[in-house]
């Protein structure tokens, strides 16, 4: 049964990460500007942006890629799960990439509290984060090397 609505799965995971990924590249980049706001004004600016791109954008795509991905995942003849390795690699970076947007929003209502204790340079720095784990889940998906 689930196998006759894959391309349509797969279409919709497609693009539920393609919106997950535009947020978790956004955010850190908003934390650069929220670091850099010189009054309360603008902070609560960034703060609202944030917020917004968390709840609106970010967890509900999280959790479509998630769903979607589940039924990629249990989908009959996909993946061989004793010869497909690539499938581990992949799985471990997703779990990555969820790690990391749960860092994001911790830092969101760090900022949202008044307690940011990070400098604008470690946002600049973990922003490549996403970047590496996409490049590592589309190797890993595309090529798949083992």
């Amino acid at each position: 049964m689930i196998a006759e609505f894959y391309p349509w799965i797969k279409a919709l995971h497609v693009v539920a990460v393609i919106s997950w990924m535009a947020g978790l590249l956004y955010l850190p980049r908003l934390f650069v500007y929220h670091c850099r706001a010189e009054d309360v004004r603008h902070a609560k600016t960034f703060q609202v942006m944030e917020q917004r791109l968390l709840g609106v954008i970010m967890r509900p795509a999280m959790i479509a890629s998630w769903g979607l991905g589940l039924m990629l995942l249990v989908t009959p003849g996909l993946i061989s799960w004793e010869g497909d390795y690539w499938i581990y690699v992949k799985l471990a970076a997703v779990f990555g990439m969820t790690g990391f947007h749960v860092v994001l929003a911790r830092h969101a209502r760090a900022f949202e509290a008044g307690r940011n204790a990070r400098p604008e340079r470690y946002f600049r720095l973990i922003n490549e984060v996403p970047t590496v784990l996409m490049i590592i889940i589309v190797i890993m998906v595309i090529v798949r090397p083992f």
